[in-house]
């Protein structure tokens, strides 16, 4: 494959007395939609990734772990079960580091005295008044355990750079919408041009 160099990428920039209108517009099109492309990208990822960390960062401070007891009895769960429900969905069973975890029902008091109840993931087989921990938002409503700093950093990453790439595709697209109607633009005027000179060009000279 032959190497292509600059002569051959800036061509639409160089004095021709064969370049068109449209192709000087299609040049001033592709450098403005690489531009926001770039600019769209790294300020749609920067903005997204700081928000999740800041979320989740929010979410560490505010979110505090609280003593609930079981109010039910709790599956009794072997390592290799997967069928708590005994309905053929596998649902309910959660593999700790150290105990599989089931859903039952749990009892808390919130900071402000007030009572709830609601279905959390305790060990496997507790029983009715076992003291479990549970995590809770400032209003007493059970949430999931708060990401650690490293995994807000990674999820941050990964969330802002999805939100990157989806802003820096809009004005990718729109410079190939554009880019196309040049190209059919073109193409009519070349149409036009060769109904004009082609009679022109067929005409016997002899």
């Amino acid at each position: 494959m032959a190497f292509r160099g600059p002569e051959v990428w800036l061509w639409r920039w160089r004095r021709n007395p064969l370049k068109r209108r449209s192709d000087t517009v299609e040049a001033w099109v592709v450098l403005g939609a690489w531009l926001l492309t770039v600019v769209a990208g790294v300020l749609a990822g920067w903005t997204v990734a700081g928000g999740v960390e800041g979320v989740m960062a929010r979410e560490r401070l505010e979110w505090r772990p609280t003593a609930a007891l079981v109010t039910q009895q709790a599956p009794r769960l072997r390592p290799g079960d997967t069928d708590p429900a005994g309905d053929g969905s596998g649902r309910g069973v959660a593999q700790g580091t150290d105990t599989l975890r089931v859903w039952a029902k749990v009892r808390w008091t919130a900071a402000d005295g007030s009572a709830h109840t609601g279905q959390a993931r305790v060990p496997s087989g507790s029983a009715p008044g076992t003291r479990v921990t549970v995590w809770t938002d400032p209003d007493g409503r059970l949430v999931a355990r708060p990401a650690t700093v490293r995994q807000a950093h990674t999820r941050a990453l990964l969330i802002g750079g999805l939100a990157g790439m989806s802003a820096a595709a809009v004005p990718l697209a729109g410079s190939r919408v554009l880019r196309g109607r040049l190209e059919r633009r073109r193409l009519d005027r070349w149409d036009a041009e060769w109904a004009r000179f082609d009679p022109l060009w067929g005409r016997k000279t002899w």
